[in-house]
C-alpha cells in the first residue's frame, strides 16, 4: 500500500551510526508502517508500554495504530527509528507531537525507545529532530506528561532542558515543559553517543 502525503517531511530522514558501527534510520512515519508499529509495541516491555501509554495492554488497539500511522505533518508529526536485520525493518523507537487545538503555539510530545536500545542516544536524537521541526512550524512550547514513577523519563527530560513539575490534574503524573526559541531551528542534530 502506498499513499501521497502532501506534507511528508523528507528533510527529517537521517541515518545515524552508533559507536559500535550499527546504523539506525530515523524517518517520518508512513501509513504503511502499521505492522512496524505493532512490532514495536511487542518489543516494548510491559513496564515500558505502561510508562508510554499509562495503561496496560498487550496489543495496541487498531484505532491507536491507525492514529499513529495516519499523520498529517501539520498538526501531528511522528518520527520512527528503525534498524534493518536480515532484510527486515525493525522499529526501535518513536517520537511524536500533536499541536494543541486551543493553542497552536504549543504541542504535546511523546517518545519511547525499546528496552534493548535505550541509553544509546536514540531518544535524544529523535527528540532533537522533533523539537527542531516543531520550532520550524512556529511552535514555541512543548509539553508532555509522564508518570512520576518513570524516573528514567524524568531524568531524560531534565537533561534535555525540560522543566519538570507536579501535574495539577493528577498526582501520579509529572508535567514536562520546554520553551522553543526560534534559534532552535539552526541547532545541529546531536550525534549519537559512542
Amino acid at each position: 500500500m502506498s499513499c501521497t502525503i502532501l506534507r511528508y517531511p523528507v528533510h527529517l530522514i537521517d541515518v545515524l551510526q552508533l559507536g559500535d558501527g550499527r546504523r539506525i534510520t530515523i524517518r517520518p512515519t508512513l501509513p504503511q508502517d502499521a505492522e512496524l508499529q505493532r512490532g514495536f509495541f511487542r518489543l516494548l516491555s510491559a513496564e515500558a508500554r505502561y510508562c508510554r501509554f499509562m495503561t496496560r495492554f498487550s496489543e495496541p488497539p487498531e484505532a491507536l495504530i491507525d492514529r499513529f500511522t495516519n499523520i498529517d505533518y501539520h498538526n501531528h508529526v511522528a518520527l520512527l527509528a528503525e534498524v534493518f536485520d536480515n532484510g527486515s525493518e525493525i522499529m526501535i523507537g518513536e517520537a511524536r507531537y500533536a499541536v494543541d487545538a486551543s493553542d497552536p503555539c504549543a504541542c504535546e510530545f511523546a517518545i519511547a525507545v525499546t528496552d534493548d536500545w535505550q541509553a544509546q542516544g536514540i531518544g535524544r536524537a529523535l527528540l532533537d529532530r522533533l523539537e527542531r521541526e516543531a520550532a520550524a512550524s512556529g511552535i514555541r512550547r512543548m509539553v508532555g506528561d509522564t508518570l512520576l514513577a518513570n524516573k528514567a523519563m524524568v531524568r531524560f527530560a531534565r537533561r534535555a532542558g525540560y522543566a519538570v513539575s507536579a501535574s495539577r490534574d493528577d498526582p501520579t503524573l509529572a508535567r514536562l515543559e520546554k520553551s522553543l526559541a526560534p534559534g532552535t531551528l539552526v541547532r545541529p542534530a546531536q550525534p549519537l553517543a559512542a
